[in-house]
């Protein structure tokens, strides 16, 4: 019989309008790493080629983009020759729609977790979308030998690089922030999510450049947070042109509004998750 004197440990919910806890989430850290971890492992378990994935999927795309777009449509590329031209933005972009889909999912494949242990859960999308930086760290080998081959020095503006790789997993948390709590509730969003990547690489300046949009209207690029993104990207690896500053800061500031209203909704209906999943 339990004692009438042992401690009881009552869960309320956080209050605060994004009621968000760094040192909660902090004291649960290790489950994060074990999360992510295990994100990696079960991405290649039983495998034939293991790791290679991460390479073949943007490289074959990359091929793909260059016959159709480079050498058919006749797609412009700002006098960088379209392999690396097209590569350079297929790197962070996979990255992303794989982060967005992998933390879209998250709350649902962990179903048996979330209704049965408290932790906090923002750590779930939170780390399926960092298991996807392996992948992209990778990846990244191929871009390098591309751009020796082609002989492209990168300037100043690599040094630009770290800040765009946190600003990408930000965007992409942000946006699976609000698909998996959605996607508790309703289950159509998990397949809405491929539709919406779809969708996303085109409106994104992946197989174009930004200077096909005519200068008035280019500040619309950047309301797409990927946009002003991609831009920045090819300016720190290629180094042909500078970095476009006005486009960066727009794209900027709507990841930080996306995070924003993502963890308000995400915390408003973190509650209903053990019940409703």
């Amino acid at each position: 019989m339990k004692s009438p004197n042992a401690p009881v440990t009552i869960i309320e919910p956080q209050k605060g309008w994004i009621p968000l806890h760094l040192k909660e989430v902090w004291q649960y850290r290790e489950l994060f790493y074990f999360l992510t971890k295990r994100d990696i492992k079960v991405r290649y378990k039983q495998t034939l080629l293991g790791a290679l994935w991460a390479v073949i999927q943007p490289v074959f795309t990359m091929i793909v983009f260059t016959l159709f777009f480079g050498r058919l449509a006749k797609i412009p590329s700002d006098g960088i020759p379209y392999p690396v031209f097209v590569y350079a933005a297929l790197l962070p972009w996979t990255y992303f729609a794989n982060a967005v889909t992998a933390a879209g999912n998250s709350l649902v494949g962990n179903a048996n977790l979330i209704s049965k242990v408290y932790f906090p859960r923002i750590i779930v999308p939170a780390s399926a979308a960092l298991s996807g930086l392996i992948d992209f760290m990778i990846a990244l080998a191929v871009l390098l030998g591309m751009m020796i081959y082609y002989q492209f020095i990168p300037g100043w503006g690599i040094l630009l690089f770290p800040v765009l790789l946190l600003l990408t997993f930000l965007c992409a948390l942000g946006v699976g922030l609000w698909l998996s709590a959605l996607n508790v509730h309703y289950r159509d969003i998990r397949y809405v999510i491929p539709f919406l990547v779809q969708l996303w690489l085109f409106i994104t300046p992946v197989i174009y450049p930004v200077s096909l949009v005519p200068l008035p209207y280019r500040w619309l690029l950047a309301l797409n947070p990927m946009g002003g993104l991609i831009s920045a990207y090819r300016a720190a690896f290629l180094g042909s042109q500078p970095v476009n500053w006005s486009l960066l800061v727009i794209s900027a500031v709507v990841i930080v509004l996306l995070l924003t209203t993502g963890l308000y909704y995400f915390n408003k209906v973190e509650k209903q998750f053990a019940d409703v999943i």
